[in-house]
């Protein structure tokens, strides 16, 4: 007999829970009984008694033949005609007895059925389990079909109650998911290159925004970079957070990943704004005209104040749209019931948390859905259906927000494709959402709400790291048919021209922490990688979205060689690009031509900053370095890198070789920093916009929350003064030199 905790083992490994992990400082880490009993717990299943676990890990090994049908298939196109196994329980001799019918139905509704009965049914396995005997047959219907998504009813018969339960029949449904071997790459990329300017979208200063960047900004950015020959603008996570300080801010830290934050909005190109006379008469006012002086003026984003003031004209021009507008029978009413027809659950269980959070946040001052009252906590609870029908009009305000966002996306992105741009936008994925948002709260059966994603020990954090959000369950993924997670890459490839998927290896693993426990006693988690990747190629290629797999640090060979082989591009930093051991740069030749390669992100310095070592003297300043030692060895090294680039810089000869020892940065170090990168094969170049206005300080310090002003500096010029700065036409002709 095995013990309790040899049981846990046991089950944790059949979940897919790593025993053990090493940190980048060569330390072994074997997790406790206590964070796989945690992590088992948060997958929803039963640990109470040894009975309990054994039933589980029974339940476990039995699968696929104890589940009639997989919940889903996920195959390649090229793996047809179709087998879709079913396993039956029935004892020897009894299977000439059974009849199956089952149905294939595709996203269009049509649907196929077919029947097997007797010696038609041929049994290609069989398999005893818990003394009783299982048959497999596969259903296959001779075809092969498209690309796409389709439902399998199969229904199971016998003359007798031989069944489970005392019953003459099984029947259930199954996804079938077909898909390509690859993600979409434009036809002008297939062999080719294109360069891009990276912005962050919320930081754009303007003459006309309302002090933070807007979807018009982004319009008059495309303008820009398309007039200089670049093939993209890419933008920061656009997705719903909180608007609030200090932990509400971060795109990368949404309530949502399927809906967007509304501050983008352009308001004065919302029709319902320009026609409603209460909008109009506070716009027109002196105080708000003061108010919006402000907030143009400040050099800091204040989301909360922002937010206030949109909401509020939001809500007058919402009234209009109410009365004048919605089931009126008008054009406007069809194509927003069109918007949430085609958005449907989603976008239901969105505006409805919305909806609750203001009146429990008004009412109760609580901010977090955990701390509603009991009655409201489960989505589909009576009183949540009673709030729904009292609020019907405050609900239907979320959808309606949504759906301007929607079109001003989806014009801006119309925009760049007129102007033949063959990206257009390049959006950014968040890896997950806040525990205490609309997705965690709508799909708590998919959701470890006990647990964090963070990351094992390094340099910079020597317990780990705790990004304080919940990790989606893998089985719970493939048992509701990955439709969550389908969704998802949907929503965010709309409009969207490319797609930077972050942390890519959350795709293979991901680093759970139970929560409350230091993250060092975290351990990873295995996600079906093979499903998951295929199911973003589909949609990459319905979408006609490029795919860039964030694949920075210790991923492996396998995760970059699975991505490859996928057609999603490798993620490449200059910084990072180095002929390890040798702290020596790459050379741009021996770059991967399937790669977007860029200078910096959001979390690393500026190419300013980085010269300057002003981020090592922030870092020191708030106390960021472990020890002296450490700050003495960062500032050491940065000073050997920043000879060794002038010195692949030389041996490209971007720069002569008479050039300073110690220069300090300019335009022209600059340029030349970015012609290195524009010789590389890379398929995607791209360039910050922080970089060519001479940004000295990074959009976010990681390891810090209030002590640095993460997320909320604005570009140190307005969008006016760049479009006509001769830094940036000067380096847009580097990367047309290059034939970029």
């Amino acid at each position: 007999m095995q013990s309790y905790d040899e049981l846990i083992d046991e089950l944790a490994g059949l979940y897919g829970i790593i025993p053990e992990y090493w940190d980048v400082f060569g330390i072994r880490h074997v997790i406790s009984g206590e964070t796989q009993k945690t992590i088992l717990k948060a997958m929803k299943l039963k640990l109470d008694s040894a009975e309990d676990v054994m039933h589980e890990i029974m339940d476990k090994r039995g699968r696929p033949w104890n589940r009639f049908i997989e919940p889903a298939r996920v195959i390649s196109i090229n793996d047809q005609p179709l087998k879709i196994p079913v396993y039956i329980p029935v004892k020897e001799g009894e299977e000439s007895r059974l009849s199956l019918s089952w149905s294939l139905e595709d996203e269009k509704g049509q649907r196929y059925e077919f029947m097997l009965s007797g010696d038609a049914l041929a049994v290609s396995e069989q398999r005893w389990i818990d003394g009783a005997r299982y048959i497999k047959v596969d259903l296959s219907d001779g075809v092969s079909r498209d690309l796409g998504y389709y439902f399998i009813h199969v229904s199971c018969k016998h003359p007798d109650d031989i069944f489970p339960g005392g019953k003459n029949f099984i029947q259930k449904a199954s996804r079938l998911i077909i898909t390509p071997d690859s993600c979409y790459i434009p036809p002008e990329l297939e062999k080719g290159r294109t360069w891009g300017l990276s912005v962050n979208l919320y930081s754009i200063r303007s003459d006309r925004n309302w002090g933070v960047g807007d979807f018009t900004d982004l319009r008059d950015i495309i303008k820009m970079v398309a007039e200089h020959k670049g093939g993209f603008v890419g933008i920061n996570p656009l997705h719903a957070i909180p608007n609030k300080k200090p932990y509400g801010i971060s795109p990368y830290s949404p309530i949502s990943r399927h809906y967007k934050n509304f501050i983008y909005l352009d308001m004065d190109s919302v029709p319902e704004v320009k026609e409603s006379a209460e909008a109009q008469v506070i716009m027109k006012s002196g105080i708000f005209k003061k108010q919006l002086d402000e907030l143009r003026s400040e050099d800091l984003i204040d989301y909360k104040k922002i937010a206030f003031l949109k909401k509020s004209i939001l809500e007058d021009a919402f009234e209009l749209f109410y009365e004048k507008y919605y089931r009126k029978g008008s054009e406007r009413d069809n194509e927003f019931e069109r918007y949430m027809l085609e958005e449907g659950a989603a976008l239901e269980s969105f505006a409805l948390f919305l909806a609750l959070w203001e009146h429990m946040n008004a009412r109760l001052k609580v901010y977090v859905w955990q701390d509603w009252p009991g009655e409201y906590l489960n989505p589909r609870s009576e009183k949540v259906r009673d709030f729904r029908k009292e609020n019907e009009r405050e609900v239907l305000f979320y959808k309606y927000i949504q759906w301007l966002i929607d079109k001003q996306h989806g014009e801006a992105a119309g925009y760049a494709g007129n102007l033949g741009m063959p990206v257009g936008i390049y959006h950014d994925l968040a890896i997950g959402s806040i525990g205490g948002g609309s997705n965690a709260w709508s799909y708590q059966n998919l959701i470890a709400g006990e647990i964090d994603v963070g990351a094992p020990p390094d340099d910079f954090n020597p317990s780990g790291q705790n990004w304080n959000f919940p990790p989606m369950i893998p089985d719970r993924l493939k048992e509701t048919g990955y439709e969550f997670f389908t969704d998802i890459i949907r929503k965010n490839m709309k409009y969207n021209g490319a797609l930077r998927i972050d942390h890519a290896l959350g795709m293979f693993r991901l680093f759970w922490i139970p929560c409350g426990m230091p993250p060092v006693m975290g351990t990873y988690v295995a996600y079906p990688e093979e499903d998951l990747l295929r199911i973003i190629a589909l949609e990459s290629v319905r979408n006609r979205t490029m795919v860039v797999a964030e694949d920075l640090g210790t991923v492996g060979a396998n995760v970059r060689e699975t991505l490859a082989r996928f057609r999603m591009l490798s993620y490449r930093l200059l910084y990072f690009e180095r002929n390890y051991p040798d702290p020596s740069f790459t050379p741009p030749e021996k770059y991967p031509d399937m790669a977007l390669c860029a200078v910096t992100t959001h979390d690393l310095p500026t190419i300013n900053g980085y010269w300057t070592g002003r981020d090592l003297e922030v870092k020191k300043r708030l106390d960021l370095f472990r020890d002296a030692d450490l700050w003495q060895r960062f500032l050491s090294d940065r000073g050997r890198d920043k000879a060794l680039l002038l010195k692949a810089l030389k041996a490209e000869g971007i720069i002569p070789n008479e050039f300073p020892s110690d220069p300090a940065m300019t335009d022209e170090l600059c340029r030349a920093i970015y012609h290195y990168l524009a010789l590389a094969p890379c398929k995607l170049a791209t360039v910050s916009l922080d970089d060519v206005i001479g940004t000295l300080d990074q959009q976010n310090m990681p390891g810090t929350t209030d002590a640095y002003p993460n997320w909320m500096q604005k570009t140190p010029l307005g969008l006016e003064q760049i479009a006509r700065d001769k830094r940036f036409e000067a380096l847009s002709e580097v990367f047309r030199r290059a034939k970029r």
